[in-house]
Formats: C-alpha cells, sequence, structure tokens
C-alpha cells in the first residue's frame, strides 16, 4: 500500500533505534515501497521474490540481532478473524498485566497501526528509526552474500515489528500471520501458542486450490513444544492440524466445541453477550462490545490462547475487564448514526456471509441498505454480494479500492444489476460514501465492504460525515 504525505504525521527524532533524523521519513517510506509488495501487486508479476521461503526473513533478523528470540509468541492464523483474534488475545494478555507487542495487516490508514505497543500505534519517529536501521542492515545483508534478492516489503515491515518488540523489552508479542503460515514472514518465530481461526478458500492462487491444501499451509505455523488452538472443526481439516502437531512435537492441541467453545451468543445493546468456555474454567454473560455472532467465536479462541498462554484460567474480572474495552476498526464498525454508517473489511465469501448474518441479526431494524463496495482483482464480485443474503439492498454504489490491484468498479456494479439491484460507479470511495450518506434515510444502513482498503479509505471520509455515533 502506498503511503499517504507525511507531512503532520510527527518529526522523527523521538525514536529508540538508530538515528530517525538521518533520513526523512518519507525518504524511508520511498526505500520501502522500491521493494516488492504482494500486496499491491499479483503474485505472477513480482518474480522470484515472491517465491515461498524463510530465508530472506531469517537473514534480515541474523543482521539485526536475532530480535525475535528475546521474548515469547503467540502467532494467529486462519482464513477470517484473525486480525479480531490477535486484538482479543492483546487484551486478555495486557489485562493480566503483561506488556504486549502486537503485529497486524493490512492497515487502515496508516502503516503505524501494524506495529503496536501497550495498544498504541508505533510513533513515527519511533518507525523512522527502525526502517533506517532495516535500510543499512539490509545493504549489509546483501553485500556480505547473506541475502541474494532483497527482502519484500512485507519482510521488512515484519523485521521492523519484531526488533521493536526486543528494543521495548515486551513480555509477549501477538503476530497476525499475513498470507498462509508456512512460509510467511511471521513464522520465523518460535510460537509459544498457534492460534488458528479456521480455513476456508482464499488467495487459492498462492495457497492451494482446496481447504485441505490450505490448511496444511496455515498449520506450518505449530513448533515444538507449543499449544495448538484450533477454530476449524471439520473432521477433515482438524485431522491435518493433529498430524502436524503430532510430526513436529506439539505439546497439545485444543479444538473448538471440544475444549473451548462459545456456547451461548446473544445480541445485546452495542455488542453480545458470550457464554464462553475453556478447558479450565467457564465464563457465563461477558459482555463484548463488538458486533456479530462470529465475534463470539473469535472471543472463544483468543481466550483459549491466553490460558494456553499463562498455563491457567484467567479471574473473571480480567476476562470481563478486558473484553468489555475491546474496540476493532473496521470491523462491524459504526461511525455515525441517523443514518447509521456500519464499515467492514469482508473480502471473501465466508467473510460476506458472516457480514451479512451480522447485519441481519444486530441491525434488525433497519429498513434499506445502501451499499458502498469495492474489491481488488482476484475477488470475485457476484460471490460476495451472493453472500450478503437477503439484506434489503437498494442501492449499490461501486467504487475501486485505492490500491493498484484494483478491481474496475465498473465489474462491481455490473455484478450488482445482475442481481437486480441497481448500482452506480463512483470514481472514489469518498464519492460513493458521500452519495450513499445523502440518499440514506434515518432509519437506512449504508454498509462499506468488499476490501480493507476500502474501509480505510471510508473511514477517513467518514469524518466528514455530520453524524458521528452517541
Amino acid at each position: 500500500m502506498r503511503h499517504p504525505d507525511p507531512a503532520g504525521r510527527g518529526t522523527p527524532g523521538d525514536g529508540l533505534q538508530g538515528d530517525p533524523g538521518r533520513y526523512a521519513l518519507g525518504e524511508l517510506y520511498a526505500w520501502l515501497d522500491r521493494h516488492v509488495n504482494l500486496e499491491a501487486i499479483e503474485s505472477g508479476r513480482a518474480g522470484r521474490s515472491a517465491l515461498p521461503t524463510l530465508e530472506r526473513i531469517r537473514a534480515l533478523l541474523a543482521a539485526t540481532g536475532e530480535p525475535q528470540k528475546s521474548y515469547p509468541v503467540v502467532q494467529v492464523t486462519g482464513t477470517n478473524g484473525t486480525g479480531s483474534s490477535a486484538r482479543l488475545t492483546t487484551e486478555l494478555l495486557a489485562e493480566q498485566g503483561l506488556s504486549v507487542g502486537t503485529y497486524t495487516s493490512p492497515h487502515l490508514e496508516r502503516l503505524n497501526e501494524r506495529i503496536a505497543y501497550g495498544g498504541a500505534p508505533i510513533s513515527d519517529g519511533e518507525l523512522a528509526g527502525l526502517l533506517q536501521v532495516l535500510r543499512e542492515s539490509e545493504r549489509f545483508a546483501l553485500g556480505s552474500g547473506q541475502l541474494e534478492l532483497a527482502p519484500t516489503w512485507f519482510e521488512l515491515v515484519t523485521a521492523a515489528a519484531l526488533r521493536y518488540f526486543s528494543d521495548v523489552a515486551v513480555d509477549v508479542a501477538v503476530l497476525e500471520v499475513g498470507l498462509g503460515g508456512r512460509y510467511d514472514a511471521t513464522n520465523a518465530v518460535d510460537a509459544a501458542v498457534a492460534v488458528l481461526t479456521n480455513v476456508d478458500l482464499d488467495h487459492t492462487e498462492i495457497l492451494g486450490s482446496t481447504r485441505p491444501e490450505i490448511a496444511a499451509e496455515k498449520a506450518g505455523i505449530i513448533k515444538a513444544g507449543s499449544i495448538v488452538c484450533c477454530g476449524e472443526d471439520d473432521p477433515e481439516i482438524a485431522e491435518i492440524i493433529l498430524a502436524e502437531a503430532r510430526s513436529v512435537g506439539a505439546e497439545a492441541v485444543w479444538m473448538r466445541n471440544v475444549d473451548f467453545a462459545c456456547d451461548a451468543n446473544r445480541v445485546a445493546v452495542g455488542g453480545r453477550l458470550l457464554d464462553l468456555r475453556t478447558p479450565r474454567a467457564s465464563y457465563d454473560e461477558v459482555y463484548l462490545p463488538l458486533h456479530g455472532a462470529h465475534q463470539g467465536e473469535n472471543a472463544a479462541i483468543a481466550l483459549a490462547a491466553a490460558e494456553a498462554f499463562f498455563g491457567s484460567p484467567l479471574e473473571r474480572e480480567v476476562v470481563e475487564a478486558a473484553l468489555g474495552r475491546v474496540r476493532i476498526p473496521g470491523r462491524l464498525e459504526v461511525v455515525a448514526r441517523r443514518p447509521l454508517v456500519v464499515l467492514d473489511g469482508a473480502h471473501n465469501r465466508a467473510g460476506a456471509e458472516a457480514l451479512g448474518l451480522a447485519v441481519a441479526e444486530d441491525f434488525a431494524g433497519i429498513e434499506s441498505v445502501h451499499l458502498v463496495i469495492g474489491c481488488l482483482r482476484g475477488r470475485q464480485p457476484a460471490e460476495l454480494l451472493e453472500a450478503l443474503g437477503d439484506l434489503p439492498v437498494c442501492f449499490v454504489h461501486a467504487c475501486p479500492p485505492p490500491s493498484p490491484r484494483a478491481l474496475p468498479a465498473e465489474a462491481v456494479a455490473a455484478a450488482a444489476k445482475d442481481r437486480g439491484w441497481p448500482a452506480r460507479v463512483h470514481e472514489g470511495v469518498g464519492e460513493a460514501l458521500e452519495a450513499a450518506h445523502g440518499a440514506a434515510g434515518p432509519r437506512d444502513l449504508v454498509l462499506v465492504t468488499g476490501s480493507l482498503y476500502v474501509v480505510g479509505a471510508a473511514r477517513r471520509a467518514a469524518r466528514r460525515l455530520t453524524s458521528p455515533p452517541s
């Protein structure tokens, strides 16, 4: 993802790593963006740098002092729910008194969001210092032959996160896998707890064309001595996870609906009321201020991961406090009312199905839905629209995500019209959101979805709306 002009981001100079003043932050972003970025281009156009390997990230980490070895890790992979599960796990660990570093992707508005400490994104100065160190480490590693090829954009950002967490001396890091698992840059760590939320068809051109193939890639994060928390209860997929765990010598595998579960999941004002169960404890009627029944499943696996990390159950007060303060931008996020404006980054069929169910249940009083949607190339807009179910969509505002991989908005609009929904093409997300907001009545819903790139742009545009949430 290209970055906005850094003006107004803060002056580099307050960082912990290196001398942030040597390079302007904009120059460092430009250097970073000269590397292959699979978030911005298709893997088929990336050449040898897209080949699955951990060699580049390991060489980069070796050149920066093996920072990933200085703290334990909870690693989270899966097709959907990984970002939410990572944030939920972070809150549970932090409420227990630990200092927690969190690495997630992609970001919605600023690169800083990906690397957080104590719940706060890394500062511009700290980020500038890290990028400077990595720039010089890359030059050394390439010159010495430790690196044959330059690392990718994601590998560099991952190395920055791992170095940062070492510099600030976190007690634990929670890492969300970027893509797959086995060859993802985050898998240069040996995670104490390996979390796999679920397995569905996504990124099939890279991970495989079947769910078992994808599961085998994601199971690659399991390491010797780790505890595995598996949210996928399909017997075929579960056997793949169990086989991997046995082959590498994992300590234990905890399965959803066997060892942990969300036993009850009810709509509450502003969120959900959950009954949660882990191998060692039960927690009834815990409030979670997030919309969507699927977030109850994410809370269950996050609670299991926290218990696995500590080796003991958490006190009820800890669970209530941690889950009660969770906020997850871009996941059924309410940014305005009257009309209601909700942002959700669902970008595949399973995510769109969960979104459709959540809107129908959590926002049952709405009259009509004004849909703002944009997709990346490789997505099937007709499939996403169908997966939303029977929502009362009255109009579709199609727009391109702000990404080089944007699918033309005309293709999205055509898919909507084929479904019988009137549609209009807009040049950008802001224009589409403004049109939808202007057309919506006070009891209507403006729903923004299709890509986290669309959601990020919509969050910026939504600040201009006149009805903030109460």
